[in-house]
């Protein structure tokens, strides 16, 4: 049973990935419904929080029916970190979050997300400091290193737990790979197999099939797996790996009309937390995945990712869905 803090998880939670445009307050509860044990926010700027930033604060919006959910954030100025604290408390989240592994460029050259990485001793500093700053519990998502040369993740795991780092998530690249080439599990295992560690290690990257899961449940004795590409525009995913682990068998997919009646959901709970335009243009890329294997799609896909109104996409959906009824999906 992993604990992160005194949150009882569960045996193997699968979670949902923190990830930039895709994981906000509508899809996380779609991911909740259908599976996802523990779910975190978009990663949210330090620096933005604390000059008040709409974009960051928008992204502290969470809902009970998500919890327990962890809220991430991400920085390399002490400062501005702490303050940050203190300003996600005040959104009540279960677990803060901190982004020692986002590989993209206008990060990194801050210093931050997987840009730390170059700086061991600065990401151990600054997870003590938060973990001494809040009574919730706080926990790392990070990857293997900066590049092949450098890793060194069962040493810096340990140290993350010995400075109070409730729990940690690790995705089996380095930064240098971005998301290029195929995870390495074999260093994360080497995390959990020191004999040392005591708090969970949950692994990310490349878990986009319900045996891969399992895998890295039975094979690499991780804690828990982070799901992120998997899940885009398909929340399912998360009861599909659920049922495989407790029977072998996959689950029938969803049909079409609960493909057409989520991605209806997904869309007006956009509209209602971001308005019209935000909330039609951050739905689209979901849309490619809840109607993956329909042939003769392309019409309808570019219908529902060109439509700048609500209406005209909610009209796609119907159409879709009388045009492909009781289609058989493998």
């Amino acid at each position: 049973m992993a604990k992160i803090g005194d949150i009882n998880v569960g045996d193997f939670p699968l979670l949902l990935a923190p990830m930039e445009d895709v994981s906000d307050p509508p899809f996380r509860a779609l991911c909740k419904e259908h599976g996802a044990d523990v779910v975190y926010t978009e990663f949210i700027s330090s620096e933005g929080l604390i000059r008040d930033a709409a974009k960051s604060t928008m992204k502290l919006d969470i809902y009970e029916k998500e919890r327990p959910v962890g809220i991430q954030i991400f920085g390399a100025v002490m400062e501005s970190m702490l303050k940050s604290v203190e300003i996600v408390e005040s959104s009540g989240p279960d677990i803060i979050d901190i982004n020692f592994g986002c590989p993209v460029k206008k990060v990194v050259s801050k210093g931050a997300g997987a840009g730390i990485l170059k700086d061991i001793d600065l990401m151990v500093k600054l997870t003590e400091a938060m973990v001494k700053h809040t009574k919730l519990p706080v926990t790392v998502k990070t990857r293997l290193g900066w590049d092949h040369d450098s890793i060194r993740i069962v040493e810096v795991a340990e140290r993350l737990q010995d400075v109070g780092c409730a729990a940690i998530s690790i995705h089996g690249r380095t930064r240098a790979q971005m998301y290029k080439g195929d995870a390495d599990w074999k260093p994360i295992a080497a995390v959990k197999n020191n004999p040392r560690m005591h708090i969970p290690v949950f692994g990310n990257g490349d878990v986009n099939t319900p045996e891969r899961a399992v895998e890295m449940r039975d094979s690499y004795g991780l804690d828990g797996a982070m799901i992120g590409r998997a899940s885009i525009g398909y929340p399912w995913f998360f009861n599909e790996v659920r049922h495989f682990m407790k029977t072998g068998e996959h689950k029938k997919p969803p049909t079409l009309e609960d493909r057409v009646e989520a991605a209806r959901r997904h869309l007006q709970m956009s509209l209602d937390w971001k308005g019209e335009k935000l909330g039609v243009f951050e739905t689209r890329r979901h849309y490619t995945n809840y109607f993956r294997g329909i042939s003769h799609f392309k019409e309808y896909r570019m219908k529902l990712v060109t439509s700048d109104h609500s209406e005209d996409v909610f009209a796609a959906l119907d159409l879709i869905e009388k045009k492909f009824e009781g289609y058989e999906f493998s």
